[in-house]
């Protein structure tokens, strides 16, 4: 009964106002596109573009043409309402999987530790602010159910008769889950760890291993018999060489988002070393060191290790107040703490999940589409909405920004100057030239101004910097 009430809190905190919040992130419409690019049968690789493998897109791209997406939904591009929809389905499928995602946690806890420690640790998962990243449709959000299946199965493989068809499905999922983002592969220390501590068999590690190496493979397959093996080489050397300010940014970002679940992991994360709680450290520490190490990392890439997180919280929670020797201290006080600290996280969560930051972002693609097809011209902009005018509506309205990077700018364009195009400024002077020369025709203000997102839980909105103050300007 608890455990449905908690699925009951996780779905309204995931499926909740999917179009409204968070902004539609950049990459969402990168994927999107790749994912367009399936659906219309045209094959899981989308050029020569080898950033991420491609299970991801084959994967949502399968599931939307299933129920007949985009054609059930009639979109037109002349209303923002008609955009928001293209968005609305896959998001949805995004929340349906953190709902998953809520069941897989308390499952996994509750076979490894004890049915409370397993109820704190999804209702964690299920409330807390930080957890809105789920609801992006990202190769993270895809990628976690599949690593939390693959720690299900070798968790269940224990003590079992189906030891051998459940080490073999852990690996099998866990390899799913790097062919969607080779990150993931931090997860392989914890699956082995488990299977081997489990049941002191080399073979049967060698049958999780099997799929974990055999699976991923077939992404740099495609490309050698495509002729297209240099492309999958220079674009993996250039994502694993990307620069930012690293994981203490990144790692400011969680704390900024989610103080309290932050600070919770942390704790958690110390008292297992102190514990000496393997499974908790194998789940954190090999994700963390990889972020460490690479030069390129985002907020969201703390998806992978969120459970991780939920459950080193829930550990320490549950283990309040067990040294003392009255009986009801014992007994109520990680009851009560974890009823103060998930009321905390619930009422945080849903006064961001009241919030419209998307609004202007449908505004203005239907401005500009509007205007460039009026002037015989072009948009300029990011991948948010190419997808849905080019692939979807097959208007070949929008253009990526970053051609002028490579060649020459449209002679009649609209340009859409949205705050992730000011980001990529740094990219090359071309872009900062079409700005400055082009004039502006209106802009799409953000209801961000209307909160202070250095207070507490609206800090959430300055990680929804996409939906920023957005310009429309054109050529004098």
């Amino acid at each position: 009964m608890i455990l449905v009430l908690v699925l009951g809190v996780s779905s309204f905190t995931h499926l909740w106002n999917p179009t409204g919040f968070p902004e539609i992130f950049y990459d969402e419409g990168v994927y999107m596109q790749r994912t367009i690019h399936v659906i219309n049968g045209d094959g899981p690789q989308v050029g020569k573009f080898y950033d991420h493998p491609f299970f991801g897109q084959v994967f949502l791209g399968s599931i939307l043409y299933l129920i007949g997406y985009p054609d059930i939904l009639s979109p037109n591009g002349t209303d923002p309402e008609s955009l928001k929809s293209l968005y609305l389905i896959p998001r949805v499928l995004m929340g349906l999987l953190a709902v998953f995602d809520t069941f897989l946690i308390y499952k996994i806890v509750q076979k490894q530790y004890h049915p409370r420690i397993a109820i704190f640790a999804s209702l964690l998962f299920a409330v807390m602010p930080m957890t809105w990243i789920t609801r992006r449709i990202l190769l993270d959000s895809i990628l976690l159910p599949f690593v939390l299946l693959s720690i299900l199965f070798v968790v269940y493989s224990k003590n079992s008769t189906k030891k051998n068809w459940l080490i073999l499905l852990s690996g099998v999922f866990l390899g799913l889950a790097i062919l969607t983002k080779i990150p993931s592969f931090t997860m392989i220390p914890l699956v082995a760890y488990l299977a081997y501590s489990y049941h002191k068999d080399k073979r049967l590690l060698m049958l999780l291993l099997v799929p974990i190496v055999l699976i991923p493979m077939i992404w740099p397959a495609y490309s050698i018999t495509h002729d297209q093996f240099e492309y999958w080489k220079k674009d993996v050397l250039w994502q694993s060489q990307r620069q930012n300010a690293g994981i203490q940014n990144t790692a400011l970002s969680f704390g900024a988002i989610d103080p309290v679940l932050f600070g919770l992991g942390i704790a958690g994360v110390v008292y297992s070393v102190m514990r000496k709680n393997i499974f908790v450290l194998l789940w954190i520490l090999p994700f963390v060191v990889f972020l460490g190490l690479i030069g390129y990392t985002q907020y969201f890439h703390w998806m992978l290790i969120l459970p991780g997180f939920c459950v080193a919280a829930a550990i320490l929670i549950s283990d309040l107040g067990k040294n003392n020797t009255r009986e009801k201290i014992k007994q109520y006080t990680p009851v009560l703490s974890m009823i103060v600290i998930t009321s905390f996280g619930l009422l945080s969560t849903a006064m961001l999940l009241d919030l419209d930051v998307t609004a202007n972002q449908f505004e203005s693609a239907v401005f500009a589409a509007n205007y460039a097809s009026d002037h015989n011209g072009v948009v300029l902009a990011g991948p948010h909405h190419s997808w849905i005018y080019n692939d979807v509506l097959g208007m070949n309205l929008y253009q990526d920004y970053s051609v002028v990077l490579f060649d020459k700018a449209p002679t009649n364009f609209v340009l859409l100057a949205d705050p992730h195009f000011h980001l990529d400024s740094y990219r090359g002077d071309d872009l900062e030239q079409i700005y400055n020369h082009t004039i502006p025709i209106t802009s799409f203000a953000s209801m961000k101004s209307n909160y202070d997102v250095y207070q507490y839980p609206y800090s959430s909105l300055g990680y929804n910097y996409d939906a920023g103050l957005i310009e429309i300007r054109t050529l004098p």
